[in-house]
């Protein structure tokens, strides 16, 4: 890989990652709800769990998307269907205290997992597959190390951005409308993907 190649994955993988998506909301939700103690493997999970998406989309899975285009269709409306789920538990969180009692932030597994129906991870991972991973399928094993190097201080700054709101988020009416705010952005997340579709 050239050093203005690596320059440029840097800077996709840092602007792609930095931006609001699925991931980003769900992360600072989950910093208001539980802190950041009980929000680490969530964001472990979704940095490696995007790692090895990016390595099995490299080593040739985008190629049965191709092949198969209504498999690719399928994957887009189970992905909106789960998105819209996880929307309507964000805005039905329990307030702070109730959470850490009650309350289960998303395990590892779990944000790991999430990467396979997540629509913009999806983008990321065939964008950074096509521009930079040209020579052979090894190539694709320092693009996923970059990206999981990039994002996971990238989606630090949204949990601990999550964890500041909880000084402000000290009353139901505020946590609930914070909680309402977020799944409805996680909705309107689902836009570019559902478009297509429509």
């Amino acid at each position: 890989m050239t050093y203005d190649l690596f320059l440029g994955l840097v800077a996709f993988a840092f602007v792609s990652s930095i931006t609001p998506g699925p991931n980003n909301l769900m992360i600072m939700a989950s910093g208001a709800n539980f802190g950041v103690g009980r929000s680490v493997p969530h964001a472990l999970g979704i940095s490696l769990g995007f790692g090895v998406m990016i390595v099995l989309v490299g080593l040739g899975l985008a190629q049965v998307f191709d092949r198969f285009p209504a498999a690719k269709t399928a994957l887009a409306i189970l992905s909106v269907i789960y998105l819209l789920w996880l929307a309507w538990k964000i805005a039905n969180a329990a307030p702070p205290k109730a959470a850490t009692a009650e309350g289960t932030p998303m395990t590892f597994l779990q944000a790991a997992a999430f990467q396979w129906v997540n629509p913009k991870a999806w983008t990321m991972a065939l964008t950074a597959v096509t521009l930079y991973t040209a020579g052979g399928p090894l190539a694709v094993v320092p693009v996923a190390a970059i990206f999981t190097v990039v994002n996971l201080p990238s989606i630090s700054c949204w949990l601990v951005l999550g964890v500041q709101m909880r000084r402000f988020l000290t009353s139901p009416a505020r946590l609930r409308a914070f909680n309402w705010t977020m799944a409805g952005l996680l909705v309107l997340s689902l836009v570019p993907s559902v478009a297509p579709l429509l």
